[in-house]
């Protein structure tokens, strides 16, 4: 048996989705186990680029399974859009599964993902605005929808009736809004259901048989232990557990039985959206590296912030996930610096840091860098470790020795193959 779980080690978009998608070739069972369409992951391979919102990784190996876990919420409209770009493009899709038990984004959650995320003033959290929190919000409160009931007509007209009379009610009276017809939606609900039950299933008979099998399993997370909602950077985070923990829970998958954790990490720093990040820079110097890194979100195009490397960071997240290796992912990006400043410990009212402090205090840290002389020579057709330049071994391994975690990977550009793995 195997279970490996690939999560971020930054603040999302760290190059996951190349990750999973290398280790998927070697996979028997792919499976996203939290989040939905807010975040996407980037695959490059001889189909071409494809920014995977809810797909998981492994939809390009036709021998593995892939699964959309409990864990999750769905929105039924992208995902069918999401299978059909797939597909037209040549790709034949392996077998696919989304768990009954999963939650449905719902055309009323986008609208007050929207209205709310505007309330928020300074702790705006600046979402995609695909409704993933008031979905969650809905499966917290236990007035959701799941992809199980969307075949199933009464269940649903009782439901609606009951969440739509409440946010129809606040629609009408705090925003000013038009409400939504009930009828509609329900109409839409079993339109989506029509289209997704051939790959509707129980996961969990699934999932215990590829366990008992000795099935090779690869969990993979969106986002960051930087964004999860109990370890993040609170109120910018998600509204799930991006975390090896959290891919127990939302696969169904005992944690003893998890047996490797990856986490990847970029050779420098990105966030989307709001929050806590103190070794961002601008200018020029971030123009240029986020023109050259693609820097922009994959799911709604939006420029990401740039900083440095930030060891108190990415170490705080390894020990919260138990890393067992780490994946360095764009070492090539930084081919051209003469120097690159790696923050090893923050200094806050001239005291020394060496680990996260509240958000508040976070947010007026200045970074304490190490400062390394850069190679100045192109890394890109490099396959081994060995024939990296001189300095950018020491700069990996300045960064695997302030984390405390062993390589796994490097990184050298956007396709499967430009990986060097141990």
């Amino acid at each position: 048996m195997s279970v490996t779980v690939v999560v971020g080690a930054q603040w999302g978009d760290e190059g996951k989705g190349k990750v999973v998608d290398l280790l998927a070739a070697d996979s028997d069972l792919v499976m996203r186990f939290q989040g939905g369409s807010n975040a996407g992951h980037t695959v490059v391979n001889d189909y071409g680029e494809f920014a995977l919102h809810l797909l998981p990784s492994g939809i390009f190996n036709p021998a593995c399974r892939c699964v959309l876990g409990t864990g999750t919420v769905v929105d039924p409209p992208a995902l069918l859009a999401e299978i059909e770009t797939v597909t037209a493009k040549g790709v034949r899709l392996p077998p696919l599964s989304i768990s009954n038990r999963a939650h449905v984004v719902m055309p009323y959650h986008r609208l007050f993902d929207r209205l709310e995320d505007e309330e928020r003033g300074r702790f705006r959290v600046e979402t995609t605005g695909r409704g993933i929190g008031p979905a969650y919000t809905d499966k917290v409160g236990r007035v959701g929808i799941r992809v199980g009931e969307l075949t199933q007509e009464t269940v649903l007209r009782d439901k609606l009736a009951i969440v739509l009379g409440r946010r129809n009610a606040i629609l009408t009276n705090v925003y000013h809004a038009e409400p939504f017809d009930a009828a509609q939606v329900l109409a839409e609900c079993l339109e989506w259901g029509r289209h997704l039950q051939p790959y509707v299933t129980d996961t969990v008979p699934l999932v215990r048989a590829a366990l008992r099998e000795g099935k090779r399993i690869l969990l993979e997370g969106q986002l960051s232990a930087m964004k999860d909602l109990d370890w993040g950077s609170y109120p910018y985070v998600t509204s799930s557990s991006p975390t090896a923990g959290g891919a127990a829970v939302g696969a169904g998958i005992p944690p003893r039985a998890i047996d490797r954790v990856i986490g990847v990490a970029k050779a420098y720093s990105t966030q989307v959206g709001t929050g806590p990040m103190p070794t961002e820079f601008g200018g020029e110097q971030a123009d240029s590296l986020r023109r050259l890194g693609g820097e922009f979100g994959a799911t709604t195009g939006r420029p990401r912030r740039i900083g440095w490397f930030d060891v108190v960071v990415t170490r705080y997240v390894a020990e919260l996930n138990g890393f067992n290796q780490l994946a360095l992912t764009k070492l090539d990006l930084l081919d051209t610096l003469d120097e690159i400043p790696v923050c090893v410990a923050y200094r806050y009212r001239g005291e020394r840091l060496d680990d996260i402090p509240d958000e508040e205090t976070h947010a007026s840290c200045e970074p304490i860098y190490q400062v390394l002389p850069g190679w100045k020579t192109s890394t890109a057709a490099t396959r081994t470790l060995a024939d990296l330049p001189a300095n950018a071994r020491a700069y990996i391994d300045l960064i695997t020795e302030q984390v405390g975690v062993p390589l796994h990977s490097v990184g050298l550009g956007p396709h499967r193959d430009q990986t060097i793995v141990l």
